[in-house]
């Protein structure tokens, strides 16, 4: 019986999730730059629940950039915040510009 798992994907602590992407409230918009931080199984159920936060919020479309892991707990904010609150099971939205 194999006791450990033979990738990374088990970590003791919880996986939050950064997604940077642009999203767009109306047609022909220039879109806001977001970061987009939640806690999350794997990267399918992240960017599910990217999407359906976004489409919640009033946004139309969003490209969605990069997804990565966040590997250690930011100190500065919005990040810090929005770290806080992932872990609590909120999606957090930054926005930019």
């Amino acid at each position: 019986m194999i006791t450990s798992p033979d990738n990374d994907n088990n970590d003791d602590g919880p996986m939050v999730f950064i997604i940077i992407a642009k999203a767009y409230q109306k047609d022909g918009d220039e879109g806001i730059d977001l970061h987009i931080m939640l806690a999350a199984p794997d990267d399918d159920s992240a960017v599910r629940s990217a999407l359906n936060a976004l489409a919640d919020e009033g946004f139309l479309e969003a490209d969605l950039d990069q997804i990565g892991l966040v590997s250690e707990v930011p100190v500065d904010e919005p990040h810090a915040s929005a770290y806080q609150g992932a872990l609590s099971g909120e999606v957090a939205i930054i926005r930019f510009g």
